[in-house]
């Protein structure tokens, strides 16, 4: 087999099932970093080995054997009993020689959601609970993940190691929490899940935003009862269902909506429907709808905008945040006229904040003042690292520049 076609299965395998097989290992050991470390060890050894040996029939388990073997060399060396106690349950359950052909990847349990959880404890600081959830469950590297939350990979690496360090000694266990503790936990789970989504949703990735959309539905699933749940996994669905190919961008208003996945339409708006209760709706229940009114223009032909500003003025009310009022000024624009918009706008943030100036931009070109639309276009072409997003910016200030 050439070495090329083995590191196609390696990363397949890595993109499929690196979040489910680092949970399992976690689980057993109850160390993530060692997980993490373990399984890099068994990809490095498949790039090695497979190019000569053939991939496994079953890679999952051909990994997790590695893994897992190379965590109980860890915990038998010298140094390591040295400074930390083995725990009389660690891998017992994983004997050391399995035959390989006899595992089935299948019966491999998903412990995902159980670490998600772990990463919501209380002991892990409440601003690394969520990039801790991306890197170890979701799989999302730490240059990803400190551009998510707009800090310097290092200050992200910093934070994650922390965290993990504190899971091992504080000797966190690897459970779904009962209802007692599912409150205090259960928003930054879901956060995490909704955060992976946003980040893969413009990438070229389509098997990890698909993954966030799955520990979405499963976890609504396991909760049964929890509205919020139900919406996230609504929200995330819709979203998938207007997916663009990688390299693209065309805005929402100008898509066109029978390229859109039906059958995902079909199951978010379901799952919405499952989300609804009495009462005053949380921050996920209105953006799921936010986003069913989008995806109702597949059967009607038109957008809602005045469905859509009672919806953003609900969510400013409920969870405010500079993009929902950014997104808001932009739909009081479609409603009222751009000047509207433009007042609604909020003050230009400090730090830069890229829609707000892409918003902006968008309500001048729309007010016909041509020269400040170009000038911020360009502003927001600047600020975003997506390649097709700042092609088609950067064509609008081109569009305007020759007037004002």
């Amino acid at each position: 087999m050439s070495a090329a076609r083995a590191r196609a299965a390696a990363e397949r395998a890595a993109r499929d099932s690196y979040g489910r097989l680092v949970a399992l290992l976690a689980a057993q050991s109850g160390d993530v970093a060692l997980a993490q470390d373990a399984l890099a060890d068994a990809f490095e050894q498949a790039l090695t080995r497979w190019p000569d040996d053939g991939v496994p029939r079953t890679p999952d388990a051909w990994l997790l054997t590695v893994a897992r073997n190379r965590i109980r060399d860890v915990w038998r060396s010298a140094a390591h009993r040295r400074t930390a106690p083995l725990p009389d349950d660690a891998l017992a359950d994983l004997p050391a020689d399995d035959p390989l052909a006899d595992v089935d990847p299948a019966a491999i349990p998903d412990r995902r959601l159980a670490l998600l959880f772990v990463c919501a404890h209380p002991a892990i600081a409440a601003d690394v609970r969520t990039p801790l959830m991306l890197q170890t469950v979701l799989g999302l590297d730490s240059a990803q993940v400190a551009r998510a939350f707009a800090v310097t990979p290092a200050a992200m690496q910093q934070r994650l190691v922390r965290a993990k360090r504190r899971i091992t000694r504080a000797r966190i266990p690897f459970v779904v929490p009962d209802r007692s503790a599912m409150a205090e936990r259960l928003p930054p789970v879901l956060e995490a899940v909704y955060a992976c989504a946003a980040v893969t949703w413009r990438q070229d990735a389509r098997d990890l935003a698909g993954e966030a959309q799955h520990l979405a539905v499963v976890l609504a699933a396991l909760l049964d009862d929890e509205p919020e749940a139900w919406a996230l996994a609504a929200l995330v669905t819709l979203s998938l269902a207007r997916r663009q190919p990688p390299g693209v961008f065309v805005p929402l208003d100008e898509q066109d909506p029978t390229t859109w996945d039906a059958d995902l339409l079909t199951e978010g708006e379901a799952l919405l429907r499952r989300a609804q209760r009495p009462g005053v709706p949380g921050r996920f229940r209105l953006e799921a709808a936010i986003q069913a009114v989008h995806a109702d223009r597949r059967r009607t032909g038109r957008t809602d905008w005045a469905a859509l500003r009672t919806l953003y003025t609900a969510l400013d009310a409920v969870a405010p945040s500079l993009g929902g009022r950014v997104a808001l000024a932009a739909v009081v624009g479609r409603v009222d006229g751009p000047d509207a918009g433009l007042t609604a706008l909020p003050p230009e943030p400090s730090p830069a904040f890229q829609p707000w100036w892409a918003a902006r931009a968008d309500l001048l070109a729309r007010a016909g003042r041509e020269a400040q639309a170009a000038e911020a276009f360009r502003r927001a072409a600047e600020l975003t690292d997506d390649a097709a997003v700042r092609a088609y910016l950067l064509a609008r200030a081109g569009a305007g520049s020759g007037d004002g």
